[in-house]
């Protein structure tokens, strides 16, 4: 499990002092860059390798609100990855008051030139990299 940190900005907020719900797939994104930096998985050189990965289906459940300057960590696990599907699990926990904020998920394929490709073909260092982070008894 990998946990990021960061503050609740004030120009996340809505006219009731809460952050607004569309910042979280914004910190989701912000965790699961981290993330992969930390795995030695650059989304930037992916990218440069013509490798992508966009979002195929988000899902985000709310269950308190973050506020202005509340310090709020994004815990982030690998649920599933199959080498062309990749999903992400998170739980953003809001460090100031001791609540639970949201929880969610992220499922990303892989693209080149267009198409969805195998990361074992494509990065198979990236690829094994995302083996090593899957949960105990998963198989590919």
């Amino acid at each position: 499990m990998f946990v990021y940190s960061r503050k609740a900005h004030y120009h996340e907020t809505d006219q009731m002092g809460v952050v607004h719900h569309a910042n979280y797939p914004k910190w989701m994104e912000e965790a699961r860059v981290a993330f992969l930096d930390e795995l030695g998985v650059s989304y930037g050189a992916m990218e440069a390798a013509g490798v992508f990965s966009p979002v195929v289906r988000l899902s985000i459940d709310y269950k308190r609100p973050a506020r202005f300057d509340d310090l709020v960590a994004v815990q982030l696990a690998i649920a599933k990855y199959t080498g062309v599907r990749l999903e992400v699990s998170y739980t953003f926990y809001n460090k100031t008051r001791n609540e639970l904020c949201a929880t969610a998920i992220s499922a990303h394929c892989f693209m080149k030139d267009g198409r969805v490709v195998s990361l074992q073909r494509a990065l198979p260092e990236a690829h094994e990299r995302l083996l090593g982070c899957l949960p105990e008894g998963s198989a590919l």
